[in-house]
């Protein structure tokens, strides 16, 4: 269990892992927090965003939709490789999931069990990565993009002592979801885990 670190300090681990990081308008305060906590915290989220065109994919992330309002993650990793910070707290990215899968992802267990129920607030327990592509399986994702997940979501690893387990898909937490695609999770979590050492 671990209080989220602050605005500064992902700020910090982000630079720290080597990653180029733009920060969007007042992200630091950018939050749903009003809508009940953000923490403990215990792992981080990938998620492909099903958009086209960079600076589009940022201001959908910042702002998010009438039917669900922005922040929808804290950042956005284009495919350029670049990191955007869109929002810091409370986001609208994981929505409810599967309190077997948040226990497993807490143990750090190498098996993530069915994610086959909607009964746990996962905008509070988790870091959000919306990552830019179409999601169709057939949208590439350039080497600079992949690169910049794992740096990611280690600099967020880093920073609490956690491993690569603590990483997981929107599809590994909610049912019916299938984000990310085009990659693996599991060949995602052995890249994180390289560089976590």
């Amino acid at each position: 269990m671990a209080p989220p670190m602050s605005a500064s300090a992902f700020l910090r681990a982000l630079k720290a892992e080597g990653l180029t990081v733009v920060e969007v308008g007042d992200w630091r305060d950018h939050n749903r927090n009003h809508k009940g906590p953000w923490g403990p915290v215990h792992g981080v989220m990938i998620h492909h965003t099903v958009t086209k065109g960079s600076a589009r994919t940022v201001d959908i992330c910042r702002k998010g939709y009438a039917s669900l309002p922005g922040p929808l993650c804290h950042g956005v990793i284009t495919k350029d490789g670049r990191v955007h910070l869109v929002g810091y707290g409370r986001a609208n990215h994981a929505g409810l999931g599967d309190d077997d899968v948040l226990r497993a992802v807490i143990a750090e267990q190498q098996r993530l069990p069915a994610d086959n129920e909607l009964n746990t607030d996962g905008n509070r327990h988790f870091y959000g990565f919306e990552c830019e592509n179409l999601g169709d399986g057939e949208d590439p994702w350039p080497a600079a993009q992949l690169e910049a997940i794992e740096r990611a979501a280690a600099a967020v690893c880093r920073h609490h002592g956690w491993n690569e387990r603590s990483v997981i898909g929107h599809k590994e937490w909610q049912p019916g979801k299938v984000d990310p695609r085009g990659y693996t999770m599991t060949s995602l979590r052995k890249r994180i885990g390289d560089r976590l050492g």
